[in-house]
């Protein structure tokens, strides 16, 4: 990926080319240029290089160029005006649950902030769809909760199973509230979040029980059909789970 680096707050930037041409020419300048932008590099308020400059920088055509800059602009990070050029916009504008800005702010959350806001937002939505769950089950459904958790028990021992089933067993218990919508935007926030080591941690087999312990609460509010213990017990279970993973100084962590 091409590093960047800018001149000052409302200068242009300046770009280094990559050591090898990518592929999927237009996708990979707006991952370049997005990780830019949310890391830092290129600042709030600064201007993108020139066309021509951009073309020669990564090795592109203007219809590479051009594709790549709508497309930041439809994930709310530049605002492309004639006559003044390309500039990139606050923070505030970016769409975060577009998953190139999100991976990209995801690997740059040194402090955490992100991560601690992804988990408040999951632990809401998920226990409303644990909730909705809870009175839209049906039996099979409820049958292959019940059959993951065993799966679960069986592979505490061997973390790197349990964390994929883990998912699974989540997805499964959102999939029958029939909140498509929300699934949906857990799915595209949790699976960014998954993608970096301050987020997942290393969990042991302690952990594991412990996350499972907590499975089964939410299982058995499901199995009663009660819709607010069972979103209590999911709210719960995300929460300690974060609390047991995240990092006492994230800024030390490798």
């Amino acid at each position: 990926m091409a590093k960047n680096v800018t001149d000052g707050v409302g200068g242009s930037a300046v770009l280094k080319p990559w050591p090898k041409r990518p592929a999927r020419l237009a996708h990979a300048v707006v991952e370049s240029l997005t990780d830019s932008i949310v890391s830092g590099v290129i600042a709030p308020g600064s201007t993108l290089p020139v066309e021509p400059e951009l073309c020669e920088t990564f090795g592109v055509s203007r219809i590479t160029i051009r594709e790549a800059v709508k497309s930041l602009e439809a994930k709310g990070l530049v605002v492309a005006r004639q006559g003044y050029g390309t500039t990139v916009t606050p923070s505030e504008e970016w769409n975060l649950l577009d998953p190139v800005v999100l991976a990209a702010t995801v690997q740059h959350d040194d402090d955490l902030v992100v991560l601690d806001h992804l988990v408040g937002v999951r632990s809401v939505l998920e226990a409303q769809m644990t909730a909705q769950a809870a009175e839209a089950a049906t039996d099979d459904d409820l049958r292959e909760v019940e059959r993951m958790l065993g799966r679960l028990d069986e592979e505490t021992a061997t973390p790197a199973r349990f964390i994929e089933t883990d998912v699974a067993f989540h997805d499964r218990i959102m999939q029958s509230s029939r909140n498509r919508l929300g699934r949906s935007i857990i799915r595209t926030v949790h699976s960014q979040a998954r993608t970096t080591y301050l987020y997942t941690g290393t969990p042991d087999s302690q952990a594991c029980e412990q996350a499972n312990a907590e499975h089964r609460q939410v299982v058995e509010r499901l199995l009663a059909r009660d819709p607010e213990g069972a979103a209590r017990a999911m709210a719960a279970h995300i929460e300690a789970a974060w609390h047991r993973r995240r990092p006492a100084h994230p800024g030390s962590a490798v």
